[in-house]
């Protein structure tokens, strides 16, 4: 069974609680925005895909049960008010940002349509969300296997196995599964030319440590946790080909937000489309928002 961050089905909505990982997996139903906002600040979903999907899967659940209204006018703006609400989560989830924007103009052109109906603003806000959903399971595996392409062609162009290093969480518990970074690792994986990932601790909050070495495990995907300290050494004397890691953000000059080490080793960048120059109205890395978080 692959491990899944979210479930879902029209309706019903259940996140794991990754703040218990890896000791307990327990799964916690979500049944409005406001729970949605409160797991997605506590940590308890986290990853920029995985959060956007929390709270636009939200927002479906109270739709699903007749939240808004009455009349179009009150339905759109109950829509708007609720992804406003959700984008305070986490101000620096750009991912989340750019959902929330895409699913209020959705409500709003629909409700402008000839002879609009509730109904159909809230069915056009659900399936919106439903399909960022399955979108972003296609393009993780996309991620995953053009990633793996690409670092083969690059680093072992005659053939063998790799070995790469990886940071924070970028896998199936960061999104709506496979994963972004731990994609590449993953595909890597399935056409046999991994040797073994590294992944590090990630303080404050391990993410490393708790999730990333857990889905290694879990996949059975050759693996070995080391201290975020220890990167350098690992990258300089055990032979790793590659640095693979997400991103929390892309902007337009193609600055990338991450937490990244190289040591003469060529970094693997894999974000979604939605941490890309597109979402992003910031020309330059320094101009970036940053979270500080408490360990």
């Amino acid at each position: 069974m692959a491990l899944e961050a979210i479930r879902y089905s029209r309706g019903s909505l259940e996140i794991l609680d990754q703040l218990l990982l890896p000791q307990r997996s327990r799964y916690e139903a979500v049944g409005s925005v406001r729970q949605a906002w409160e797991a997605i600040r506590a940590m308890k979903v986290r990853g920029a895909p995985a959060i956007a999907l929390v709270g636009c899967l939200s927002l479906a659940v109270e739709l699903q049960a007749g939240a808004g209204g009455p009349g179009l006018a009150a339905l759109v703006a109950f829509v708007r008010d609720a992804l406003s609400f959700l984008v305070t989560a986490r101000p620096t989830a750009v991912n989340l940002a750019r959902a929330a924007s895409h699913l209020a103009d959705a409500a709003a052109l629909e409700a402008e349509r000839e002879g609009a109906t509730e109904e159909a603003v809230r069915e056009r806000v659900i399936r919106c969300a439903e399909d960022m959903l399955e979108k972003d399971l296609k393009d993780n595996r996309s991620i995953g296997d053009l990633g793996a392409r690409h670092l083969l062609e690059r680093v072992a162009p005659g053939g063998g196995k790799v070995t790469v290093l990886t940071h924070c969480n970028t896998g199936a518990l960061a999104t709506a599964g496979y994963g972004t970074a731990l994609g590449v690792i993953r595909s890597l994986h399935t056409l046999g030319r991994l040797d073994r990932a590294f992944c590090t601790e990630t303080r404050p909050y391990n993410q490393g440590a708790r999730l990333t070495a857990f889905e290694l495990i879990y996949e059975q995907i050759p693996a070995t946790l080391i201290a975020d300290s220890a990167a350098a050494a690992a990258m300089a004397q055990r032979g790793v080909s590659a640095v693979i890691v997400g991103a929390d953000r892309v902007v337009a000059n193609g600055d990338t937000a991450n937490k990244a080490l190289r040591f003469g080793i060529p970094p693997l960048m894999s974000p979604p489309t939605t941490s890309s120059p597109a979402a992003s109205s910031q020309s330059w890395g320094s101009l970036l928002l940053r979270s500080s978080r408490q360990p």
